[in-house]
């Protein structure tokens, strides 16, 4: 038996409706089925996020500890597997894929210490030194049109499709000067998209600590990738909003971009698109106002283009 989080059935509903009721009532059947056929046990009381339930696990062959993670298969999950994968090959930093069921997207990763990530680290600019040095390593995978992850230059397409009604639905005449101004820095680069492997998501609660990193220190860990192909520079945004300081917003992306190698001025334009983005999806769900923090990124990063 597994105690589901009523979180979890609560964001399932809202964000996926029938289909997230459906996957929430397997649930406990589907952990049973893999339980069985990994030749696991459970090993601890669930975790979870807005899309998946995550559950502590040992193998019983060896003894090793690790986690089932269960999610629906949508555009965003189907290509953890194929990004982990092409990451475990290359030796990056992101989390372990033991075992994969495509079918179902169920995966069996390695276990990591869910109570140590960078949202802990009392030295936030060390936290972004982190992660930048974990994207230089994951961004350095290229994996090719035979993979079939989504591209960078689609969501391009479809943000600065939108970008003119997303600015009139904004209520302050200076974020919607901002909005122009970011879709008009993202069309600068739109036309090399990039062929990286990105995480899309990399942020102080999604790096974890592991076993294995040298002198008595962690080794760290990148979890829940949201994979796509593009830019590196895409990947920024996260790490600049993460414990937000204004005045570390220029810091933080000099040193992202110089241990990335990037170049300044585009990977500014990139991450103006990031911006863009998220307030399609403000507007989308109905608000009028663009995050705080997110307005003072653009407007400092604005700046850096020249």
């Amino acid at each position: 038996m597994i105690d589901i989080p009523e979180a979890l059935v609560a964001s399932q509903s809202a964000f996926n409706g029938a289909a997230g009721r459906r996957f929430v009532a397997a649930l406990p059947g589907r952990v049973a089925d893999f339980v069985e056929r990994w030749g696991l046990r459970l090993d601890g009381g669930a975790m979870y996020g807005v899309c998946a339930l995550v559950l502590p696990v040992v193998r019983v062959g060896d003894g090793r500890p690790a986690v089932l993670k269960l999610q629906l298969v949508d555009d965003e999950t189907v290509g953890e597997p194929v990004a982990l994968r092409l990451w475990g090959a290359a030796g990056a930093g992101a989390v372990r894929l033991l075992a994969h069921d495509a079918e179902t997207g169920t995966m069996l990763l390695e276990r990591l210490d869910g109570r140590r990530s960078l949202e802990d680290m009392a030295d936030a600019d060390e936290a972004v030194r982190v992660i930048a040095g974990l994207l230089a390593g994951l961004t350095a995978v290229r994996p090719g049109a035979e993979c079939g992850l989504r591209g960078l230059g689609d969501a391009v397409a479809r943000m600065t499709a939108a970008a003119p009604a997303v600015a009139e639905a904004l209520a302050d005449e200076g974020e919607r000067r901002l909005v122009r101004d970011c879709a008009a820095a993202v069309r600068e680069v739109a036309g090399e998209p990039g062929d990286r492997l990105l995480h899309w998501d990399l942020h102080f609660g999604n790096v974890l600590a592991g076993e294995g990193g040298g002198s008595g220190g962690p080794r760290w860990v990148a979890i829940d990738p949201k994979p796509l192909v593009g830019d590196p520079g895409f990947e920024l945004l996260p790490a600049l909003a993460n414990r937000f300081d204004a005045d570390a917003v220029g810091r933080r992306f000099d040193a992202m971009t110089g241990v990335l190698g990037l170049d300044r001025a585009r990977a500014a334009a990139w991450t103006l698109g990031r911006v863009l983005q998220n307030a399609c999806w403000t507007v989308e769900g109905g608000a009028r106002r663009l995050a705080p923090e997110q307005a003072e990124i653009a407007r400092v990063l604005r700046g850096r283009r020249g």
